[in-house]
């Protein structure tokens, strides 16, 4: 299993724009459809890695926690289905409707959004606040699959804290890993 870091975007970026086709409603959505009062978490993920298998859980009681303080999620999939049939729209409905997400799953085919995000692995976690502007980006926490660190969400859960309590986040983040993007 390859362990692929995240790019580490600039904090301070003002997030991309995007406007992608959600999976879930079968609608196109951009940026400013999902995101909060508060801030807003857009993070890459895919059907298949196991570092998202392994993460997932804690990502959705983080999204259900989280959205009633006015963050708002979106998960974009930017995988080439090509290559990856497992990553395919039909199936990333059904991941989402497995995983009871309550957020936009959004399919990213050109893979120019990844791109504008300079997204590396999938999970990959970017936090704006209410001004778009990235404030965290980096690792959900310590554990991996198979390191029997337990998961927490810790690292992402005190930068979503210190968004919604208009708080300074400690700019020393540790990047996210997990498998690489697949690419076109």
């Amino acid at each position: 299993m390859a362990q692929t870091p995240s790019n580490m975007l600039p904090l301070g970026t003002k997030a991309p724009s995007f406007y992608l086709k959600d999976t879930i409603s079968n609608s196109f959505l951009d940026y400013n459809d999902c995101k909060g009062k508060k801030g807003t978490l857009v993070f890459f993920i895919c059907n298949h890695c196991p570092f998202v298998h392994h993460v997932m859980d804690e990502i959705i009681r983080i999204a259900n926690d989280y959205r009633v303080q006015g963050i708002g999620f979106v998960a974009i999939s930017s995988n080439d289905v090509e290559k990856y049939p497992m990553d395919s729209p039909a199936l990333m409905y059904d991941f989402a409707f497995k995983n009871h997400f309550e957020f936009p799953y959004l399919y990213d085919e050109s893979q120019d959004v990844a791109k504008a995000y300079d997204a590396a692995c999938t999970p990959d976690f970017y936090l704006f606040d209410n001004q778009d502007k990235l404030v965290y980006r980096g690792q959900l926490d310590d554990s991996r699959p198979a390191n029997g660190i337990p998961l927490s969400g810790s690292d992402l859960r005190s930068a979503i804290d210190g968004v919604v309590s208009n708080r300074t986040i400690n700019p020393e983040q540790k990047p996210s890993i997990g498998c690489n993007i697949k690419w076109k």
